[in-house]
């Protein structure tokens, strides 16, 4: 077995401009490489280190419940670590994200707020207190 080097997702959006402001302005995820073309248009965004978090139904259904009140979310939700969760929601916000839910304290201790990226993209963004 070989070793994993990186974990890339790959996101395909409506409203590419939209994203750009989002992902890239907005959340300040900086800009590796524009692979754009007359093929069609491509960023690579830094999101800094990845891991890949597996849920079954009943553990998402918690969450979501938890984060928004009820089963919001598909079967991929983006979970960025940020420094300030209620802040980056309005930053998000402000770029054009639709707010979910207002942000919880978790039993696990962050703090964690949801918003909807443009094309509907779930984004839990959390705070991990110390």
């Amino acid at each position: 077995m070989t070793e994993l080097q990186e974990l890339r997702i790959t996101l395909t959006v409506d409203d590419f401009d939209a994203a750009v402001r989002l992902y890239r302005d907005a959340l300040g995820l900086p800009e590796v490489a524009d692979w754009s073309s007359d093929e069609g248009r491509v960023l690579l965004l830094d999101a800094g280190r990845a891991t890949l978090e597996l849920f079954d139904e009943r553990q998402a259904a918690m969450v979501d419940d938890l984060e928004a009140g009820r089963r919001v979310s598909g079967t991929v939700r983006l979970a960025l670590r940020v420094p300030d969760a209620d802040a980056t929601a309005a930053a998000l916000a402000g770029a054009g994200a639709s707010p979910v839910a207002p942000a919880v304290d978790t039993p696990w201790g962050d703090r964690n707020a949801r918003v909807a990226a443009p094309d509907g993209m779930q984004l839990t963004l959390f705070t991990v207190r110390e």
